[in-house]
């Protein structure tokens, strides 16, 4: 994959990859991906809940623009960085592996590995309300903890990078609000 901006194979963040990306890069930069959006649409099993008791966590649906991070990963260790991706991000298949192609700041484009939501899998949780969104989060816990947590890191990254979502704030505060009744 080759990329304007520079030569190397790049991988797409929009949630935990932005603050845990668990892999050795080269460069890392600001990225906004224009057609999708990100969203809680993904019951989860596994890290942020369990069969018995799903909660959600991030996927990319279409439509508006999401801001997150682009990794570019040496050549020689990308078939090692893809392994492990598929890995981390597919221990139920929830997620279809894609190609999208980023505005990177500075304006250079990047064409970007990355996982687009998977609307046919049974764990797709589709276009839930705000306080569906918020009673499913709200006690859920998986392998890799609370799901509050999961999204309390979202919003923290993203401001510490300057992006006000308020929609994902108003979420949190939900969740909160639900956990400490």
């Amino acid at each position: 994959m080759r990329s304007e901006a520079a030569e190397g194979d790049w991988v797409f963040g929009y949630g935990s990859l932005m603050w845990r990306p668990g892999f050795d890069w080269v460069e890392k930069r600001a990225a906004i991906l224009h057609g999708r959006r990100r969203a809680f649409c993904i019951y989860s099993v596994h890290h942020r809940g369990t069969p018995e008791r799903p909660g959600l966590v991030l996927g990319l649906v279409r439509g508006g623009s999401v801001r997150g991070v682009a990794y570019r990963v040496a050549a020689e260790r990308w078939c090692e960085v893809a392994d492990y991706l598929r890995e981390r991000e597919q221990p139920t298949e929830t997620y279809i592996e894609g190609r999208v192609r980023v505005r990177l700041d500075g304006g250079q484009r990047a064409d970007c590995l990355t996982y687009l939501s998977d609307t046919g899998h049974p764990q797709w949780a589709g276009d839930l309300t705000e306080d569906d969104q918020a009673r499913r989060i709200a006690g859920a816990r998986g392998l890799s903890g609370p799901n509050v947590d999961y999204l309390r890191d979202l919003v923290a990254h993203l401001r510490e990078a300057g992006v006000r979502d308020l929609g994902m704030e108003r979420l949190l505060q939900r969740v909160v609000d639900l956990e400490t009744r």
